[in-house]
């Protein structure tokens, strides 16, 4: 019989992102997944009213965090691992093995040099490759490296269940957009088909945003079957090409996510911010004109 974890879902209004807590209901041994730090752009502050609702969650049902993942390098919003990783100090924190692309690509954007960031991914504890495997409980996590948003994205398979990030979404609204540095719609039309040529059809698809589209109400759950039946940019039956050009056309009326140049210089260090300056306090990089619609 397929192991099926216990899944609760909380999320972030402000950037419509899914935070996940994955559980082996028989030890309680338990993954977030996705955490979220609030943040202010227009004041450059920080809290953690997210953070302390999952806090509060593990708390009430008595789990036993043991790893603080990531899906990727998120561009729409700053991790709340660091702040998690100080109420759970024995959780491992983890993410795609290809950060070190992502750490490179952004290093010469923000014209960092070594000492500001390191590009070897020694910032997480676990760095995941396709096909890795590692245990929650009595069971064990697999790993799908699945780039084309970003060259470090994954999925995690947990027994019946797969947590997609930002690869594909609710199938009213499709797929990721390919436009950032290192994205690929080549890229990502191989990953999805990967999720739905090697997933059972009945497999619970667990999505990384809810957008809503046309003010419905949140929904955060599909199945591959119900994606590769419906997705309204990758169905079953759409080629390579065709999802391609949707894609492009479909990018190239995107702007830049509000939050991309604070997510990126905190993400890349895993949540940890730059060092402070000797006024003790901590600064952002704003790169002119080098990003976005020219």
């Amino acid at each position: 019989m397929t192991f099926s974890p216990s899944v609760h879902g909380i999320f972030h209004q402000a950037t419509s992102t899914m935070t996940y807590l994955i559980t082996d209901p028989s030890t309680k041994q338990t993954i977030i997944l996705d955490s979220v730090l609030d943040y202010d752009s227009s004041s450059g502050c920080s809290s953690n009213e997210h953070n302390e609702s999952v806090v509060s969650y593990i708390e009430q049902h008595g789990l036993d965090v043991k790893y603080i993942l990531e899906s990727h390098v998120h561009a729409d919003h700053l991790t709340g691992a660091q702040y998690l990783k100080e109420k759970y100090p024995n959780a491992q924190t983890g993410i795609g093995a290809n950060v070190t692309i992502v750490q490179e690509t952004f290093s010469k954007i923000f014209n960092y040099i070594e000492s500001d960031l390191k590009t070897d991914g020694s910032q997480f504890d676990l760095l995941f490759r396709d096909g890795d495997t590692f245990p929650l409980g009595n069971e064990k996590v697999s790993v799908i490296h699945t780039p084309g948003h970003t060259p470090a994205c994954v999925c995690y398979v947990v027994g019946d269940a797969v947590f997609t990030g930002d690869t594909i979404f609710m199938p009213d609204f499709g797929t990721a957009r390919c436009d950032f540095p290192g994205g690929s719609s080549g890229d990502l039309y191989a990953s999805v088909r990967k999720l739905y040529d090697t997933l059972p059809e009945e497999t619970r698809v667990y999505v990384g945003h809810d957008y809503q589209p046309g003010g419905r109400e949140l929904l955060f759950q599909s199945s591959i079957g119900e994606e590769k039946k419906s997705n309204k940019q990758l169905r079953d039956d759409t080629s390579g090409d065709e999802f391609a050009k949707w894609r492009s056309e479909r990018d190239g009326q995107l702007g830049m996510p509000k939050l991309i140049l604070p997510s990126l210089q905190v993400n890349l260090r895993n949540g940890k911010w730059p060092e402070a300056e000797g006024n003790g306090v901590v600064y952002l990089k704003v790169p002119v004109n080098l990003l976005g619609k020219k």
